[in-house]
């Protein structure tokens, strides 16, 4: 069960999956190492700007660089909290068998996790968003420009007033 944190201090991640990323899942490649660099540089001038709680929808690709991004946070201050988002139980019934290891020890990570649903519907990934954005008061995206999830949690985002941090893969 998730402790109900504040709006003012929380803030939600949106971002593309791997198969939408230039380099795919090459976790090594330059690209993505500045990427991740870039993410730990935001979620260190939120948590000086007071946010204190981040919540992480914990899909494979930029979820997870965020997810990384803040338990290196976190390691630095212990009044940080992460909590894991999951759109239902089954998210990773498809994924590969190294994505399932990394979500597992990832959520392990969490301070806190938040199932919206049990077993999987068309629109359980867009409750889970909208879940994130309800509880928070800033949004990081990365964000290429195209038509998706991540341009409709952008999109809802916007229409609740977030503070929204974009950056592009």
């Amino acid at each position: 069960m998730t402790p109900k944190k504040s709006r003012e201090i929380t803030c939600c991640f949106t971002g593309h999956r791997s198969s939408k990323l230039p380099w795919g899942s090459n976790h090594n490649d330059e690209r993505c190492l500045s990427l991740k660099e870039k993410l730990y540089d935001i979620v260190e001038a939120l948590y000086r700007a007071g946010i204190r709680h981040f919540i992480c929808g914990m899909a494979v690709g930029c979820d997870m660089y965020f997810c990384e991004a803040v338990i290196r946070l976190r390691a630095e201050h212990k009044e940080v909290s992460l909590e894991a988002a999951i759109p239902c139980e089954e998210q990773t019934k498809l994924w590969g068998k190294r994505e399932r290891r990394r979500y597992n020890y990832l959520v392990h990570q969490c301070d806190f996790e938040t199932v919206i649903q049990h077993g999987y519907t068309d629109d359980c990934m867009q409750k889970r968003n909208r879940y994130m954005v309800d509880s928070s008061s800033v949004l990081v995206a990365v964000y290429d420009g195209g038509y998706g999830g991540t341009k409709q949690t952008i999109d809802y985002a916007v229409r609740q007033g977030l503070e929204i941090i974009e950056l592009r893969p």
